[in-house]
């Protein structure tokens, strides 16, 4: 085992490891509060799940706006600026969060915090996209996978018990960290944006907004990015609603949801490397079908099964298709971009979860507060077959393309 690791460490080059090890630390401070916000809002404002998923919603889509400005900006001015810009801002976003006493407040905070919050998201994306070369990228975007799930075993299972005396404690920890984080980041981590090539136009800023024209008239792009929206309506689920639904039908209580998010972890670091490995020569938008069949199935089980050990089995069966969609789908986004596009190209990508996390939590409450709450499970597994329907169609339009051919096939190419 030890020997494994020490080859996976020798294969990757020293800037990716400070990227992990920076990033590690920042997902330990998230992780101790991101999967109790949704209990947070409900609680300590006296709300429904609808009302929290307005919030939850409102951060989304002005982080959707953050993400295209922060990809453009990525393009023009770097990746470093972008990152230590969001890391301070999202410290003082979490503390305002902390401190607001009043739900209507909740509101336009949501819609600023979105914009500045998410700003970076595209820079990191493009950093590690930067760092590797094309047939590394899904083994590191996996190996990053490993990484941030020993931030999960350790923040959500501490984040509980705190959640239960104290949120605002939650909030000043993951402000503090993310303090620490630009520090580590500005001394450690050194800028990755491609030198422009010999003769290349200089572009200006209002240029490098109007390309993204380019990716949105990306039609297979586009068609890639509809198939993950779908099954990130589902997958998002597990981080805002399921909590709540936890404990408001099941009686489960925040460290018995913590715990499920820690076996989660648990399984990605036991096998996410093993995963990636057998992974890497098969046909990836293949791997996105089988993925998010393991989706389907683990998400219907919330709601057919009420024994608290059969959830921790759900969420084991969600946990191999995310340890088969999280890398390659990363890896799949970073090879449709052109190299000067990239910043640009990620912002898009970014698409996939912003607009799921927009309009899923509130789809969510009004099923919740509303309806049958186990119903919300079953739209999920229906949701979750078409994905894996519209990502096999995908295999058969695009899979014969060298941008999108697994390593194994690469390699034999090469040789002849």
């Amino acid at each position: 085992m030890i020997a494994r690791l020490q080859k996976i460490y020798r294969e990757f080059p020293r800037k990716f490891w400070l990227v992990v090890f920076v990033s590690f630390i920042d997902r330990v401070g998230g992780t101790l509060l991101f999967p109790f916000f949704s209990l947070y809002i409900t609680q300590r404002f006296n709300v429904g799940m609808t009302q929290a998923g307005l919030v939850l919603g409102l951060l989304s889509v002005f982080g959707l706006l953050g993400n295209m400005i922060g990809g453009a900006l990525t393009d023009r001015f770097g990746r470093r600026k972008l990152i230590l810009f969001g890391l301070v801002f999202s410290a003082l976003s979490t503390l305002s969060l902390g401190l607001v006493n009043e739900f209507r407040l909740l509101i336009p905070l949501a819609m600023v915090i979105g914009v500045f919050s998410d700003i970076a998201g595209p820079a990191h994306q493009a950093m590690l996209a930067d760092i590797l070369p094309e047939k590394q990228r899904q083994e590191g975007f996996g190996t990053l996978r490993v990484v941030a799930n020993l931030a999960w075993i350790i923040g959500p299972t501490i984040g509980g018990f705190i959640a239960n005396r104290s949120f605002f404690t939650l909030f000043v920890i993951d402000a503090s960290v993310s303090c620490l984080v630009a520090v580590l980041f500005y001394f450690l981590i050194s800028e990755t944006k491609p030198e422009p090539h010999p003769g290349q136009a200089h572009e200006s800023l209002l240029a490098t907004f109007k390309g993204y024209a380019v990716a949105l008239r990306d039609r297979a792009y586009l068609g890639f990015l509809a198939a993950g929206i779908l099954m990130g309506l589902v997958y998002g689920q597990m981080y805002n609603s399921l909590s709540v639904y936890l404990r408001d039908v099941h009686g489960i209580q925040p460290q018995g949801y913590g715990f499920l998010m820690t076996a989660s972890a648990i399984t990605v670091i036991l096998f996410q490397f093993w995963v990636t490995r057998k992974i890497k020569t098969r046909p990836p938008f293949l791997l996105m079908a089988l993925g998010t069949l393991f989706y389907m199935v683990g998400f219907s089980m919330f709601g057919l099964v009420s024994a608290y050990g059969l959830f921790v089995l759900a969420v084991v069966i969600i946990t191999i298709g995310e340890m088969i969609n999280m890398p390659t789908m990363s890896a799949l986004a970073a090879n449709f971009a052109p190299v000067e596009m990239r910043g640009r190209y990620m912002a898009v990508f970014s698409l996939m979860w912003a607009l799921p996390s927009a309009v899923g939590p509130g789809a969510a409450g009004l099923v919740l507060d509303n309806l049958n709450p186990n119903l919300l499970w079953y739209i999920g597994g229906a949701l979750c077959a078409v994905s894996a329907l519209s990502f096999y169609r995908l295999h058969a339009r695009l899979g014969q393309q060298a941008r999108f051919a697994p390593a194994a096939v690469e390699a034999e190419g090469a040789a002849d």
